[in-house]
């Protein structure tokens, strides 16, 4: 989720979410999960509401998101939502007469950054996740480190190319000599290139 506040990208304002409740890919299940998870805690916290909450998606997101707000009773927030292929907007309450903007319209313009950061913004943190969970896999591999101890080196140090700078001696300063020597040897027997 990323906000766009006076004319900016607030980024101190963004925020990741990991889909909890919903088994499998189902897009409009996951839009419902996260759009009632955010605007729960925004009830919670007596946050204001946004002048606009836009999805990035078609109809279907964006009715899965008004029930969610729904659900929460929250009713009369304005919601649009941007179908990408076509870059054509859908007016929560007015899906029946979608907005086509000018392809130079400044407003389409706005709409389209907003989107694009929500999407870099999602893209890092799908990478990260990843790129943490391959790192734990292959640390699992090696001979007496545990997922405690491969959280502890992601947590220190925050990825392969990271750890396979680093001396035992280095290493040993966050796990024991022993486990340090075996990841030393662990990556000097692996080409990560």
């Amino acid at each position: 989720m990323v906000v766009w506040e006076n004319g900016a990208m607030k980024k101190s304002d963004y925020r990741k979410f990991i889909i909890k409740t919903v088994e499998g890919v189902d897009d409009f299940a996951s839009m419902r999960e996260v759009v009632a998870r955010r605007y729960k805690r925004v009830q919670a916290e007596n946050q204001p509401m946004p002048s606009l909450i836009l999805i990035d998606g078609g109809i279907g997101q964006l009715h899965a998101a008004a029930a969610a707000l729904e659900d929460l009773g929250l009713i009369n927030q304005p919601m649009a939502a941007i179908a990408k292929k076509e870059e054509i907007l859908y007016a929560l309450g007015r899906e029946d007469e979608p907005v086509a903007l000018d392809h130079h319209s400044p407003a389409l313009h706005l709409v389209q950054q907003i989107r694009d950061e929500a999407h870099r913004f999602a893209v890092g943190f799908h990478r990260s996740r990843r790129s943490a969970s391959s790192l734990t896999t292959e640390l699992l591999k090696i001979p007496g480190v545990g997922e405690k101890t491969a959280r502890k080196l992601l947590n220190q140090f925050g990825s392969v190319a990271a750890l396979q700078r680093l001396s035992a001696e280095e290493l040993s300063q966050v796990v024991r000599p022993t486990e340090a020597k075996a990841i030393r040897e662990h990556f000097e027997s692996v080409d990560y290139r």
